[in-house]
C-alpha cells in the first residue's frame, strides 16, 4: 500500500491542477470501488470549485466552495493520470503518458482552472482497494477514516519529547508502536524499518524501554522526519503498483538501506554487518543484527 511520501507526492502533483479548478463534470464508472460511491456522487461535485487539495495521514482531502469534502485514498493499486488538451499537440507539463489500462480508469474527474484551460483527471485502479468518500466539513475530524489519528511525521511536531510520550509505557516492540496510527498517522512498514536504522535501534525493542531514553527518542524522532522528508523529495518509493501523476516512478527506492535488502551488506560506514529479515505481526522487517543492537 502507498505510504504517506507516496500519497504527498501524488498531492503535490495534483494540487496546482485541482487548486482554484471547477469541476464541470465526473464520470463515475462503476458503482464502487472499495467501498460504494456516495449516493449523487458525480452530482455533488458538478460545478464545484475546489479551494485546497490537502493531505491527513495516506487521506488526499479536497476541500470544496461548499460541502461536501471528498476524501479519497489510493488503496492498493490507485493512481491518477492529469491529461490537458489533446494530448498528442500538448507534450508538455500538464501532459501526463497513460500508465494503467483504460479498463480500470473508474473515476474522471473534467476540470476548467481559472484561465479557462480544461483538464481530465483520470482515477485508476486495477485491485479496487482504494474509495472516494464524502463528508461535511464541519465533522471532518470526526470522520471514522480520520478520527484519532495522530501525530503526523512531518514538520518539528514530532520530537524527542513526544515521541517519548507516545511511547511511555508501551510494552509492544517499538516498530508496532510506529506503525500505530493513533501515535504517528502514515507511517507504514518501509519508512519505520529505515527510520529504525538510521536511529540505530532493534525493530523488537519495547517501546517503553526506547520511551525511556531522551537521546534515543530523540535520534528516533530526528529518523522518522528525515526518512519520510527524504522520500517526499524523491516522489516516494514507486514500490510495485504506486506512480506519481505523471507517470514515472520515484526514486527513493534506490536508497533504501535495509528494506527489501535481505543479506546484502549494511550500509552504515564501518558496520560490515548483513541486512537480515524477521517477522513482526505477518510483515516483514529489516534491519542489521550488527549495527542496531
Amino acid at each position: 500500500m502507498p505510504e504517506l511520501p507516496e500519497v504527498e507526492t501524488v498531492r503535490r502533483g495534483l494540487q496546482p491542477v485541482f487548486e482554484g479548478a471547477r469541476i464541470l463534470d465526473v464520470e463515475q464508472r462503476r458503482p464502487d470501488l472499495r467501498y460504494p460511491f456516495p449516493p449523487d456522487f458525480a452530482r455533488r461535485l458538478r460545478g464545484r470549485t475546489v479551494v485546497s487539495l490537502g493531505r491527513r495521514a495516506k487521506y488526499l482531502i479536497a476541500h470544496l466552495d461548499a460541502d461536501p469534502v471528498l476524501i479519497c485514498h489510493l488503496g492498493m493499486s490507485g493512481s491518477f493520470r492529469i491529461h490537458s488538451g489533446a494530448a498528442e499537440t500538448l507534450p508538455g507539463e500538464f501532459h501526463h503518458a497513460r500508465s494503467k489500462d483504460e479498463a480500470h480508469d473508474h473515476v474522471v474527474f473534467h476540470l476548467k482552472d481559472q484561465a479557462g484551460e480544461s483538464r481530465r483527471v483520470v482515477f485508476n485502479d486495477p485491485r479496487r482497494f482504494g474509495f472516494m468518500l464524502f463528508c461535511e466539513a464541519a465533522s471532518l475530524d470526526a470522520h471514522p477514516s480520520l478520527a484519532g489519528l495522530g501525530v503526523e511525521p512531518t514538520g518539528n511536531a514530532l520530537d524527542g519529547p513526544l515521541l517519548a510520550r507516545l511511547l511511555s509505557g508501551r510494552r509492544v516492540a517499538v516498530k508496532a508502536a510506529l506503525l500505530d496510527q493513533r501515535l504517528i498517522a502514515g507511517l507504514g512498514n518501509i519508512y519505520v524499518c529505515e527510520a529504525l536504522w538510521r536511529a540505530g535501534i532493534p525493530p523488537a525493542r519495547e517501546a517503553g524501554a526506547v520511551a525511556a531514553d531522551p537521546a534515543l527518542c530523540a535520534a528516533l524522532a530526528e529518523a522518522v522526519r528525515a526518512v519520510i522528508a527524504e522520500a517526499i523529495e524523491a516522489g516516494g518509493s514507486s514500490l510495485r503498483d504506486h506512480i506519481r501523476t505523471d507517470g514515472s516512478l520515484g526514486y527513493f527506492q534506490h536508497s533504501f538501506s535495509v528494506y527489501d535488502r535481505e543479506g546484502e551488506a549494511c550500509r552504515r560506514p564501518g558496520c560490515g554487518g548483513a541486512v537480515s529479515r524477521l517477522v513482526q505481526a505477518g510483515r516483514s522487517t529489516f534491519y542489521c543484527p550488527s549495527c542496531q543492537a
